[in-house]
């Protein structure tokens, strides 16, 4: 155990150099700053940038039941998202096609690191909303396919 002195203030977080998940959940927890930035969109999965710094790149997510990505890495980047609101289920597929799926509830989050190939989909009944880390800034995203037999090819 130790003493803290009274009237001993926490310095703010510097998120220039925070994990992606702290910067994902506290951005999450701000839901003043995003809130009024929040859409849904009936035809594709809604995203919208919350912030770009030159250590991390941030983005809101909306997604309505059925919504999900393809299934994609992120190249070079690291990163974490974080559920806000409903349910959403990651499928990660490893580089020998073994298969594991997360589901995700509020407060939950996910990290991930280069050349990590996943799925995020929402599967419930209601809309979900998430957010989303990227450091550095989000890489171009390479989709692939699964074939159980075949394994794990990059889609043309």
């Amino acid at each position: 155990m130790f003493a803290v002195p009274p009237n001993t203030l926490a310095a703010p977080a510097d998120l220039s150099i925070a994990h992606p998940v702290r910067i994902a959940r506290e951005l999450a927890a701000d839901r003043g700053s995003w809130t009024h930035l929040l859409r849904y969109d009936p035809d594709q999965r809604w995203s919208g940038l919350l912030a770009r710094t030159e250590s991390y790149e941030a983005w809101l997510l909306s997604w309505l039941p059925g919504q999900h990505t393809e299934l994609h890495d992120h190249g070079g980047a690291t990163g974490a998202f974080t559920v806000i609101a409903g349910n959403l289920t990651e499928r990660v597929v490893q580089p020998r096609g073994t298969e594991v799926l997360h589901p995700l509830t509020a407060g939950q989050s996910r990290v991930f690191g280069p050349n990590y190939v996943h799925q995020v989909h929402n599967d419930g009944p209601d809309p979900a909303v998430s957010v989303h880390v990227y450091r550095p800034a989000r890489a171009r995203m390479t989709l692939y396919t699964h074939d159980p037999v075949a394994g794990l090819r990059q889609a043309r």
